[in-house]
């Protein structure tokens, strides 16, 4: 069968064939993010504009962006009775797989350029936030490999994760945020009222002191010491000793300061996103005081199609949380899910400047509510005043 991608939704045009995916050969189109760490000395090459050095924040934070608005919406849904067909396809599986070492063959090429004299600093710091754009998305296709049972994916998440040294992340997203969402007690779900800014160093020194007690707890619970081979915080972290270890080896010392900018814009990148997905969204509470399941309504989603192509479907968000067992190829988009007016792409760069995200964003949260912001997670030191400007009752 045939698809027509238009402004609107992913149509289905002719016959039915084999798949139930309409998105199915769109998948191998998110392997671009990695491939743009492949791209710059090949584009300055061709064209003489060195200018391409810097393609990974150009095409995440212009390109996608402009081609989110031009290609538009895909709401539609997998069906239940496909369920287990798209599961078990392992053609999904290796779009994720192959990310890996294309990831891998960039950093190998960018480090022997930032070890030679041929480029200037202005040009080796455009290669290392390339770089640092495709360690972040590497950290979405960590995400990805991380959910699953399978101990090779688990594996290869670790592994995606040695670039961006965020291998932390292993542990603090599946048992802590996962857990914790969409309350006041976990720091990767971003308050209202709380700037980007005020986020980042909240979610990354929380989200580390998560991870770090998390493990720490199976690995007493299992009768095991911290400096366990079976830990996986440390497992992760060997990885990137390996892999920076290595690369200074071959090339020299002096790509270190490179190394590791990429590492901290991937982890930005990720932290940045998290800041989008559930900012100012609250669970809610039983009578007996415990939060709530998670439910759809607790993460902001955007049907976005070219976004969620890149991100391998990352952007619903709600069904990932409802149901993380669930691969990318699954999820589906809800009517009770609160959507943003964009991309993540585009949301990301509305975040940069806090204003601009509080105009567009506060309305649409307490429109989620229904006017009622108390129900919001609230800056806790800026509740007072956003409850009055919002034109309710402050708690004094």
């Amino acid at each position: 069968m045939r698809y027509l991608i238009s402004g609107a939704n992913v149509q289905k045009v002719g016959k039915r064939s084999g798949s139930p995916d309409p998105k199915r050969h769109l998948w191998v189109l998110g392997l671009i993010a990695p491939g743009c760490a492949l791209l710059p000395s090949q584009l300055v090459l061709h064209t003489g504009y060195e200018v391409f050095w810097w393609i990974g924040p150009i095409i995440v934070l212009i390109v996608i962006p402009v081609l989110d608005w031009v290609v538009g919406e895909d709401g539609t849904n997998p069906k239940d009775e496909d369920y287990e067909l798209l599961s078990g396809d392992r053609y999904y599986r290796w779009c994720t797989y192959m990310f890996l070492p294309i990831q891998l063959a960039g950093l190998i090429i960018a480090a022997c350029m930032w070890a030679g004299d041929d480029l200037s600093i202005v040009d080796k710091l455009g290669l290392a936030a390339t770089l640092g754009f495709v360690s972040g998305i590497g950290i979405n296709a960590a995400h990805e490999l991380g959910h699953r049972v399978e101990s090779l994916e688990r594996w290869l998440s670790k592994i995606a994760l040695a670039q961006s040294a965020y291998g932390h992340f292993f542990v603090e997203h599946n048992k802590g945020h996962h857990a914790r969402v969409a309350t006041p007690e976990d720091p990767a779900s971003a308050r209202m009222g709380e700037s980007l800014w005020e986020f980042l160093p909240r979610s990354v020194i929380g989200g580390f002191r998560s991870a770090i007690s998390l493990e720490k707890g199976r690995l007493h619970r299992r009768g095991l010491r911290w400096w366990s081979v079976r830990n996986h915080i440390l497992q992760a972290w060997a990885m990137t000793v390996v892999l920076f270890g290595s690369l200074m080896a071959i090339y020299s010392w002096t790509i270190l300061p490179y190394l590791l900018l990429q590492a901290v814009i991937g982890a930005s990148l990720l932290e940045s996103v998290n800041y989008v997905e559930h900012y100012g969204l609250l669970r809610r509470r039983r009578a007996n005081g415990n939060w709530a399941r998670c439910s759809e309504r607790d993460s902001w989603n955007s049907d976005r199609l070219v976004t969620n192509i890149f991100l391998f479907h990352l952007q619903r968000h709600s069904d990932h949380h409802a149901n993380p067992g669930r691969r990318y190829q699954t999820l589906r988009t809800f009517e009770q899910a609160p959507q943003l007016p964009a991309g993540y792409a585009s949301m990301i760069l509305l975040a940069y400047f806090p204003p601009l995200w509080r105009m567009v964003m506060d309305p649409r949260l307490r429109a989620h509510y229904h006017g009622d912001i108390s129900l919001a997670n609230i800056q806790p030191r800026k509740r007072d005043r956003i409850l009055v400007r919002h034109g309710m009752a402050s708690a004094a």
